[in-house]
């Protein structure tokens, strides 16, 4: 009799389940057996696609900020700084409470908690983070050399405060604080924005730090 035919991998959908498992309970919170069940292969099949737990990592977080990518070259077509920072913060608030995908950010939530052994994880993922962070600067270059920010305002500064901003928010909602609490942790942190672009210089704390 002859056998059916093997069902199909489907790699994009692998990693995409793969992804959610790294996102729900991050890198030392997922477990081979939980990664392999979703992805539908065994264990050798991992190792020998991705060489380690952590080599799939990689190339979840690959597929996750080439996703992201796209969301945030939306948000720097925006025609000011100030529109940017608002479809920025308000874009994830929207997005880390989307109750199609877990809550939170996967680049904040996926190196919470890692022990010996996974040191360079939160790494990895602080260098994604870094990528973000370095195309606002360049936003901000970009709208300060146009005249659209002041003189004084520091390109650099204002994209370190909003990826501060967004990753305080990935905590958040990761712990469950829901929408509009994020749109109005988003909306405070546009008015710091406002200052900062105006004045050239964060408003001081309370202890004057």
């Amino acid at each position: 009799m002859a056998m059916g035919r093997p069902r199909a991998f489907d790699a994009d959908k692998a990693l995409d389940e793969a992804m959610e498992v790294f996102w729900r309970h991050g890198y030392e919170g997922a477990t081979i057996a939980q990664l392999t069940d979703v992805m539908g292969i065994n264990p050798p099949s991992l190792y020998a696609a991705f060489g380690s737990k952590e080599g799939l990592l990689r190339a979840a977080l690959d597929r996750y900020t080439a996703k992201r990518a796209a969301f945030l070259t939306e948000i720097l077509r925006a025609p000011t700084a100030r529109a940017v920072a608002e479809k920025l913060l308000m874009g994830i608030a929207d997005v880390q409470t989307d109750p199609t995908h877990p809550p939170g950010c996967l680049l904040v939530q996926g190196g919470l908690a890692c022990g010996t052994g996974s040191e360079n994880v939160p790494f990895e993922l602080a260098s994604r983070r870094a990528e973000t962070e370095d195309r606002l600067r360049e936003r901000f270059e970009q709208a300060k050399a146009e005249g659209d920010l002041t003189a004084t305002a520091d390109p650099a500064a204002l994209a370190r405060y909003l990826s501060a901003v967004t990753v305080g928010m990935g905590v958040m909602a990761s712990s469950g604080a829901g929408r509009d609490e994020l749109r109005e942790i988003a909306s405070l942190s546009l008015k710091a924005f406002d200052q900062r672009t105006a004045a050239g210089r964060m408003p001081a704390t309370e202890s004057g730090a």
